[in-house]
């Protein structure tokens, strides 16, 4: 990834530091709702997507942590469970094509559990200071096209009123950021902020000039 993104990299770290922000402000205000600890792993295994500049962002990051057999290791791990999020995502697809409800797989997709390919054996994730937003707010309420969400092991209480995060805002920050990154670089694919990347995927993709669709120079 020789492409200079730093300057797109600055304002995602913006968003994230904006979205901890909240996260510590709910943390602050319920205390003994937020289950959040060390090793409560429970996000680690929820299936989600990034956004190209959050894969892009997090593919940098793990790639100046890790290099040699660690990197290799790792790419391997993520590569297996890829290829499970691969199945289930057709499964799915399939499903839906055959005439399922598309809320109703969606539902079940979200109630299926993965082991993140960067959750340590000691249950600590290796890229904490990394990790994508999903991950930093999964332990505090959250509001997705109307729809709230609460970690199970919470002491929050659906129905009761508390402070909620609007992920739907800062999905729409994510595509904004994505969109001015692929015009900055000048990519083909104009459309490719609109790419969702699961974690794994991130981790083995190699993001060059032909995947990004950046011209070459001569």
């Amino acid at each position: 990834m020789a492409i200079n993104l730093r300057e797109h990299f600055v304002k995602y770290e913006a968003l994230v530091q904006m979205t901890d922000a909240v996260f510590d402000r709910v943390k602050t205000e319920f205390p003994k709702e937020v289950f959040c600890r060390e090793k409560c792993s429970d996000c680690c295994y929820a299936i989600f997507d990034l956004t190209l500049i959050e894969a892009l962002y997090l593919k940098d990051r793990f790639l100046k942590k890790f290099s040699g057999k660690a990197k290799n290791d790792l790419i391997e791990i993520a590569d297996k469970t890829d290829r499970v999020l691969a199945r289930m995502k057709r499964d799915a697809f399939m499903e839906v094509k055959a005439g399922a409800n598309e809320l109703d797989i969606v539902g079940k997709m979200s109630m299926e559990r993965v082991r993140c390919p960067l959750l340590g054996e000691n249950n600590l994730c290796l890229m904490y200071e990394s990790r994508p937003i999903t991950c930093r707010v999964y332990g505090i309420p959250t509001s997705t096209a109307g729809t709230s969400h609460i970690c199970g092991r919470t002491n929050f209480k659906q129905g009761e009123p508390y402070p909620t995060l609007n992920m739907d805002k800062i999905y729409t920050q994510l595509q904004l950021l994505s969109a001015q990154l692929v015009k900055d670089i000048g990519s083909k694919n104009i459309r490719m902020h609109e790419m969702l990347i699961p974690v794994s995927m991130a981790l083995v993709t190699d993001f060059n000039e032909d995947y990004l669709g950046v011209k070459k120079d001569g």
